[in-house]
């Protein structure tokens, strides 16, 4: 995936609107509240790693919709309006390439902005050759980097104190708060991250396919190899080359389970299942949460959990 800056004649006109006073939605209007920290985020990650940090000190928006798949999001006029207040502004990096464009245009000397996966090593996606794409012509931009952090345990600890960091500067009043709110959450986190330690360690495979890169943070972490059938970004097609390489590695390799996600056709996903004759089952890149999600009261523990027990499913099958 490679970022999508937002065209200058969009931004300039969604500015003019937020000068102008325009375009304040709801979350603006709920984020606007006296006393506490206005936190705005991008999609579900970022927002609930911020509402853990800030509990009862800050007003915690996400600026992408529940169920709407951010990789080629961009903001809408409404959206630039709710930017410009923010006091904490907290992205994940990689993903949002409209995000410094954004923040630009929608300026604001006050704001504090978080980049939470800034000062981690980031994974390189795929060559293009091996996503099957079949226009060349942009490689040479350098390589495509992997946003997906917040799949390892390990990795969203420092991006949750990235967080801690911010929300002190911005509101040192209430810091021993947020160190103890990022602390107790981060106590959750190592948990979790034990949890997939004993759980795949020992598993009779370590290989397993997804229908999107989404998962090699996590795969690195615990010692096993993402095989995906497309690239980084969700949409992206792959090509019938990289289909009968996906199924020439699941039959050699006794694949059972093919991985789709949540917010996306898993069309591609089935086509190799019954290519191979496997099942197929979810494995949640947490790019958002589903209706079904909110109505199970699933956050972000809770869905690493259940794929945890997808993952410890398939792997000894």
């Amino acid at each position: 995936m490679k970022s999508m800056p937002i065209k200058s004649i969009l931004l300039t006109a969604s500015l003019a609107l937020v000068l102008s006073g325009c375009g304040k939605n709801d979350e603006s209007t709920k984020a606007n509240s006296p006393h506490k920290l206005n936190v705005v985020t991008t999609f579900y990650p970022m927002y609930e790693f911020s509402k853990q940090v800030g509990g009862d000190h800050a007003n915690v928006v996400a600026l992408i919709p529940p169920g709407v798949e951010p990789h080629d999001w961009e903001p809408s006029a409404k959206d630039m309006a709710t930017l410009k207040e923010a006091d904490v502004f907290v992205y994940n990096g990689i993903v949002e390439g409209w995000a410094k464009d954004a923040l630009s245009s929608a300026a604001n000397d006050n704001r504090i902005v978080v980049e939470a996966s800034d000062g981690i090593a980031s994974l390189e996606g795929l060559p293009e050759e091996e996503d099957g794409g079949g226009d060349h012509e942009h490689i040479e931009e350098g390589p495509i980097l992997d946003p997906h952090v917040w799949l390892n345990p390990v990795l969203v600890q420092k991006e949750v104190s990235a967080i801690q960091a911010a929300f002190e500067k911005a509101d040192p009043a209430n810091k021993e708060e947020y160190r103890k709110n990022a602390e107790a959450y981060i106590a959750k986190l190592k948990d979790l991250d034990a949890n997939y330690r004993e759980s795949l360690t020992g598993t009779k495979q370590k290989d397993f396919v997804t229908q999107h890169a989404a998962f090699g943070y996590l795969a690195k972490e615990y010692g096993l190899t993402q095989v995906p059938i497309s690239g980084l970004s969700p949409e992206q097609e792959p090509s019938p080359a990289r289909i009968a390489v996906i199924v020439t590695f699941a039959k050699q390799h006794e694949v059972k389970t093919i991985f789709f996600e949540t917010l996306v056709e898993p069309k591609v996903a089935q086509v190799v299942a019954q290519e191979i004759g496997a099942k197929t089952d979810v494995l949640n890149p947490l790019e958002g949460l589903t209706d079904d999600d909110k109505k199970n009261g699933l956050d972000y523990i809770g869905i690493m959990k259940k794929n945890l027990e997808a993952l410890k499913k398939a792997l000894n099958e």
